[in-house]
């Protein structure tokens, strides 16, 4: 492109802006977006100087703005982005094409197509043949594909035309770019101290929880334990679980030796010290974790596919003509079966309906999951520690059928169970069979069965959810796994079975039901469960139903909860009201919430509550209450009590206190996390299982956007403590607040780490010196040259003089200095410009105006 010379303008115009934009689109149309890197070089652009000239002034120079900003050619770190998803980061290596210097555009390879996902199979003849010599411009390779290479950001985005890709699920990253982290050790904290005054006595107890741990390569070590003091029972050290885990990626399964328990997916959850292996649902995309049915259907022409459940898209892509599967559909719950339309390029459209309703323990098809348990039995409440076996597994045979079983093998008890979980128009089912054998020494051996069947369904006409519906039933002889290795462990010790309180249970029916009613009426909800046993009288059963709604601001909600009690043989029956009102508007405005409740003795209690938060980050936390009971079998009392808590960069702190009748209540409380890794120490007033350290440089008290309140400390440090494993995780640090003379070289990085990882990610800071706005006068007094250039001692340039002799600078050295400007070729066309800034050591977070001069 190239602008027509003008031999002169009308003076009363100053199209300043008009000149400006034109800068920016010339440099935008030479570059390819987000920098180098386009297969074309355009044309170099040619501007017309006379908009800058002043009426009977000197012309500006400005032919530098001809040409594009190129980076060099050479070998640099980038995140890479294909198709605007994160891949990790790579080794982009930019090439000179041709003569020309400007035009330096990546080059690609084998090993860097076949990380983008592209499909090397799909390539033509030439293109295959191209890249078995080097390093291949991507155009080149792959028709209509582009790369674009960000060197401010050190970013390469990738657009290649999905038929060259190869297919993955959504949300998928490569193993072998998880990162297993840093060697760290890892505490977790949780303090606090109670003073009660009831009655005429007075207790104080005191408890620190600990969460500890050490990472080295892909294993971790974790250690639960708490310390407790109390003015009767002294001092008490309790080990909750130790062991030793780390990920197993190619079979999809954590491995954990020492302390934990068994998931409960088929037989009931259990402790166990020994050594386990099990599927990890978290290996997978989340698009391929839970159940999900895969779709089939045949295009006639190039179509859209559209997915929708209870009237959502929930997917949509293009598919080539021909047979196509979807198997990278998100878990969306219990209920709402899937409409799939085909809409093809003539625009006829085909619908086809598939029920989904996920029943318990059912995966898509041909996904496995499996565990194996051998070591001891672990419960504090028993002497023995039987030794066992524990092995369970479930296959996805196709959208309806999903089959699983498993078996126990412990001293003195065995069990096996199969069972199936069927997806079908009518809701999804569930059922499974439990034969149990149990060994006793001193009292009759007992063997059973126990059956369980399960039903969900989304009621699409009403818009119910009968999220789970169950009944299971066991024979007098069947016993689980708790109960047997308590039964054993009474036998052994001489009590007699006989002695145990626990009850053999019988039956049990339970049902959760969520009913969403019209806009504006509310929602209601109701679940309850019944349960009776072999070795006792009575059922326990409980219930509970409600509902909520909204008017304007106001929250309101009105609930009612039925248990049985079988010691005592009567109902308790308690109704509550709800309303929750916002005092005020805007973030900071205080919360009220009034409760009332009723309960069948005549009781009534009234609780009014106001909580709110206070700072930047809604760090600080404050509430009061007051409370009155009367009627019924209590006496009438009233309370009055109060919580604050502070949420530091470096710890959590807690306080409580509060006054009744007959007694006093305070309490304090401290939380918090400790990382140490070669690199130093960091705090941090949350910790989570999953970790990131991040370090920049002289970047203290920049906000990170992965949490509210997190911010880098004075040393440089920052944690975040919650992240996603085995997922792209995007961490962000915003640069509102930092000094004006630090820069960050990057502001966005994304990592994929291990379960337990803690991840290390370094943010390169620049410190390049001060910035300032000089207000610039030339030797008549007169501002400087719109468009003047602005270099230092060096020859380096510093910047452009702006409208009215304003001249933004950055990385000035020294407080004071002389800088050189230049607005032609000829001596009277350049000036020294001295400035002096005031004293600031660097901390000023706006830029600071002075006034210079030239000579």
């Amino acid at each position: 492109m190239k602008t027509q010379k003008t031999s002169s303008f009308p003076s009363r115009l100053r199209p300043v802006s008009a000149v400006v934009l034109s800068l920016f689109a010339s440099i935008g149309a030479w570059a390819a977006p987000g920098g180098t890197g386009g297969s074309t070089l355009v044309a170099e652009v040619e501007f017309n100087d006379t908009f800058l000239q002043q009426p009977g002034g000197s012309r500006i120079d400005v032919s530098r703005f001809n040409k594009g900003n190129v980076a060099l050619p050479g070998t640099y770190r980038a995140e890479l982005y294909v198709n605007q998803a994160w891949l990790g980061r790579v080794e982009v290596t930019l090439r000179q094409v041709g003569e020309d210097s400007r035009n330096v555009q990546p080059c690609f390879d084998r090993a860097v197509l076949e990380r983008m996902g592209v499909d090397l199979a799909k390539l033509s003849p030439e293109a295959s043949a191209r890249l078995d010599t080097g390093c291949v411009s991507l155009p080149d390779l792959i028709p209509d594909a582009t790369a674009s290479f960000d060197n401010g950001e050190q970013r390469l985005d990738v657009s290649v035309p999905q038929i060259a890709m190869s297919r993955s699920a959504r949300g998928y990253v490569d193993p072998k770019y998880w990162d297993e982290g840093v060697t760290a050790a890892r505490l977790q904290y949780n303090a606090n101290v109670y003073h009660s005054d009831s009655s005429g006595m007075s207790t104080t107890q005191s408890y620190v929880g600990v969460n500890a741990g050490l990472n080295f390569g892909a294993w971790r070590f974790r250690h639960l334990g708490n310390l407790t003091h109390g003015e009767v029972e002294g001092t008490r050290y309790q080990s909750v679980q130790t062991n030793l885990q780390r990920s197993l990626a190619p079979i999809r399964s954590q491995l954990i030796i020492g302390d934990a328990f068994t998931d409960g997916t088929m037989f009931d959850s259990f402790g166990f010290r020994g050594v386990q292996i099990a599927s990890d649902d978290r290996m997978y995309p989340e698009s391929q974790r839970g159940y999900a049915p895969t779709v089939h259907g045949i295009a006639n022409s190039n179509a859209r596919v559209q997915i929708r459940q209870n009237g959502n898209i929930i997917y949509e892509t293009t598919v080539a003509p021909g047979a196509f599967e979807i198997n990278d559909l998100y878990p969306t719950g219990y209920g709402g079966d899937l409409e799939v339309v085909v809409t093809e390029a003539d625009g006829s459209v085909h619908t086809s309906r598939m029920p989904y309703a996920a029943a318990v323990n059912a995966l898509r098809p041909g996904v496995a999951r499996f565990s194996m348990t051998v070591g001891q039995y672990r419960n504090t409440s028993i002497q023995s520690r039987p030794l066992l076996m524990q092995g369970t597994v479930q296959y996805g045979i196709s959208n309806m059928v999903t089959g699983y079983g498993g078996f126990i093998a412990a001293q003195d008890y065995t069990a096996v169970m199969g069972g199936s979980a069927l997806n079908t128009d009518y809701g999804a089912f569930g059922a499974d069979v439990t034969q149990a054998w149990t060994t006793l020494q001193n009292a009759s051996n007992r063997s059973g069965q126990s059956v369980r069947l399960s039903y969900s369904k989304l009621v699409a006409p009403t818009n119910t959810n009968l999220t789970l519906a169950a009944y299971r039933y066991s024979s007098s002889g069947y016993l689980s796994m708790a109960d047997a290795m308590a039964l054993r462990d009474l036998d052994q010790r001489g009590l007699g079975a006989g002695m145990y309180m626990g009850g053999i249970q019988r039956g049990r029916l339970q049902m959760t039901i969520n009913q969403a009613l019209p806009q504006g009426y509310g929602s209601f909800y109701l679940s309850g469960s019944t349960q009776n046993y072999w070795n006792r009288s009575g059922s326990d059963t409980q219930f509970q139903a409600g509902y909520n709604n909204s008017y304007k601001r106001i929250n309101y909600g009105v609930s009612v909860s039925r248990q049985f009690n079988v010691g005592s043989g009567r109902w308790d029956t308690r109704v509550m009201l709800n309303v929750g009102i916002p005092l005020g508007k805007g973030q900071h405005a205080p919360y009220s919430m009034t409760s009332l409740t009723h309960d069948s003795t005549g009781g009534t209690s009234l609780q009014e509550s106001v909580t709110g938060t206070l700072g930047e980050d809604n760090a600080f936390t404050y509430g009061v209450n007051a409370g009155y009971t009367g009627g019924g079998n209590t006496r009438d009392s009233g309370t009055i009590g109060a919580n604050v808590g502070y949420v530091s960069p470096m710890a959590t702190f807690t306080g409580s206190a509060s006054t009744g009748r007959n007694y006093s209540q305070a309490g304090l409380g401290i939380s918090g996390g400790i990382v140490a890794y070669a690199g130093g120490v960091a705090f941090t007033p949350t910790v989570g299982d999953t970790m990131a350290i991040i370090e920049a440089r002289d970047a203290a008290g920049a906000r990170l956007a992965n949490g509210s309140g997190l911010r880098v400390d004075p040393w440089g440090h920052a944690v975040v403590p919650t992240l996603t494993p085995f997922s792209t995780n995007q961490i962000e640090i915003d640069p509102k607040g930092l000094p004006m003379s630090v820069e960050l070289k990057t502001t966005q990085q994304n990592t994929a780490p291990t379960a337990g990882a803690i991840v290390k990610m370094k943010f390169e800071t620049d410190n390049p010196g001060r910035a300032a706005i000089l207000r610039a006068n030339g030797p008549d007094g007169k501002p400087l040259p719109f468009g003047a250039e602005v270099f230092d001692a060096q020859g380096q340039s510093m910047g452009t003089v702006a409208q009215g002799g304003r001249i933004i600078v950055r990385g000035l050295k020294a407080d004071a200095g002389q800088l050189n400007v230049k607005w032609g070729n000829a001596a009277a066309e350049a000036c020294k410009l001295d400035y002096a800034l005031p004293k600031d050591e660097g901390k000023s977070t706006a830029f600071q105006t002075v006034d210079a001069k030239c000579r």
